[in-house]
């Protein structure tokens, strides 16, 4: 149809708003998958304006890069959550594609978000048949409204997600699958009974495939207490994180990255200083003491605070930390913990009869040896981390060949190869890809390359390149901020 035409522009608005007619044509619900590579710049509804600008991103006119630059495709997508047509961008950009803007219509329909920056088929191809495969695969609903009902004394004041709400009381989705995450901020603003509790109902209304409507309805009870001993001892850690980090997602378009990080360091540090002046013995003033459940909340804020979807810095692009806030804002527990505190395995000794997850260890270079080969997993990336002097052995087992430097690291996928270690450490990362929502690739990391500077990047518990603090000089921190405030 368009073989001869000369028209190299390209136009993005009006294929949504086509999608969504003959979705209200047909008088039906539907999905919309759209495959799309650069700025839409044509004239046409939906015409973006290139404002790249990364010098921005750490100073106090961040939020105007990272805000969509109108609010055409925040319409358009109430528009498709009218007409319950949600909307499934696939974007394979080599340049800048302003993904705060454009990521509106899936954040507003509860569609997904994918991106492959500089898209190579024989690289990554893999990974985006993976990923168009588990959508289509994946159970879904349709036009649900979720309502969430309180008993007396507590009440529902703010709603985190990809989501619409057109009120203060009903969530609103085109769509609604597993992977999707809606936190809820729960205030008590009145006296509780400890014998009676607190109640919550969170009640679903949906189409199914098939075309039915239908309610779901999850009823919880809530043990209530006086005493902040109890309450300290039945907190989640986890879940207070994602909370954490969806709450300062929020605050990225309003208040200064200074800001941001000083409220989430006077969080941290409130919430301890609480526990020390409530709960804990009397002990010298010069003592760190923290709750059971909360001793790892220093090491999750820092996290938080250094991740590329909060920190400010320049080596990350504005479609990248616009993608990475898009995704953290629908995160589950599970995989907003492996995102901030990624999972580093030992696999250079792995048991090649063994079946179980090798034990993990703290994400700093440390715990690295030169003859060690490490996996580490974020939830969205892979890295196979080769140490200088590792076994010739392994590597030949692994690879095929007879030394590091002959490696082809721009490779994605490992070979198969007929040995115990190559079978043990590909079924390792089958194992770890079937436990995430989006397919990984791998990237294959020698020390002393020009990629481990990146790979460094994810060692959390170490000091960034961009200057962020090592977990044990944010603990020094936390601490005086904890004794500033008890005195």
């Amino acid at each position: 149809m368009f073989a001869k035409t000369r028209e190299t522009e390209i136009a993005l608005g009006p294929v949504i708003q086509a999608g969504m007619e003959a979705c209200k044509a047909a008088d039906c619900s539907a999905k919309l998958f759209i495959f799309h590579t650069s700025l839409p710049i044509a004239e046409a509804p939906g015409k973006l304006t290139n404002r790249d600008d990364r010098k921005l991103l750490g100073t106090e006119k961040e939020k105007t890069i990272l805000s969509p630059q109108s609010n055409f495709y925040t319409t358009l997508g109430q528009e498709c959550v009218a007409a319950s047509c949600s909307v499934d961008i696939y974007l394979m950009p080599n340049s800048y594609i302003d993904v705060a803007t454009i990521s509106e219509v899936c954040r507003m329909t509860g569609g997904q978000l994918h991106k492959y920056s500089y898209f190579q088929a024989d690289t990554d191809s893999e990974r985006f048949l993976q990923d168009l495969q588990n959508n289509v695969k994946k159970p879904i609903v349709f036009d649900a409204i979720m309502r969430l009902r309180t008993s007396t004394g507590i009440r529902a004041t703010d709603f985190w997600g990809n989501i619409y709400m057109s009120n203060t009381t009903d969530v609103e989705l085109a769509s609604l699958d597993s992977d999707k995450t809606i936190n809820v901020e729960i205030k008590h603003d009145d006296k509780l009974n400890e014998q009676d509790g607190a109640f919550i109902q969170a009640a679903l209304l949906y189409t199914s495939v098939s075309g039915q409507r239908r309610l779901r309805i999850h009823n919880l009870s809530f043990n209530c207490c006086s005493q902040m001993a109890d309450l300290f001892r039945n907190c989640e850690l986890d879940v207070l994180v994602n909370v954490l980090s969806k709450k300062a997602l929020k605050d990225v378009l309003h208040i200064s990255p200074k800001d941001i990080r000083e409220k989430l360091m006077a969080t941290c540090s409130q919430i301890l200083a609480c526990y020390r002046k409530n709960c804990a013995t009397p002990s010298s003033a010069g003592q760190l003491i923290l709750p059971e459940c909360m001793k790892l909340l220093p090491l999750y804020s820092n996290c938080v605070i250094k991740s590329d979807a909060l920190q400010g810095a320049q080596d990350v692009s504005i479609d990248d930390r616009s993608y990475l806030m898009h995704l953290v804002n629908s995160m589950d527990v599970v995989s907003s913990n492996c995102f901030f505190y990624p999972r580093l395995l030992p696999v250079h000794d792995l048991d090649p009869d063994s079946k179980t997850m090798p034990d993990p260890i703290r994400c700093s270079m440390e715990r690295f040896h030169e003859d060690g080969v490490y996996l580490l997993d974020n939830g969205l990336s892979l890295f196979l981390w080769l140490g200088h002097n590792v076994n010739s052995q392994w590597v030949h087992d692994v690879f095929g060949v007879q030394s590091l430097a002959q490696i082809d690291i721009d490779k994605s996928e490992l070979l198969e190869l007929e040995n115990g270690t190559s079978h043990r450490l590909r079924n390792l990362v089958q194992m770890i890809r079937e436990e995430r929502q989006r397919h990984m690739k791998l990237s294959i990391v020698r020390q002393r390359d020009k990629l481990e500077p990146w790979f460094g990047h994810f060692l959390v518990e170490d000091k960034g390149f961009n200057g962020t603090a090592s977990y044990v000089d944010y603990l020094c921190h936390i601490h005086k901020e904890i004794r500033a405030l008890l005195s």
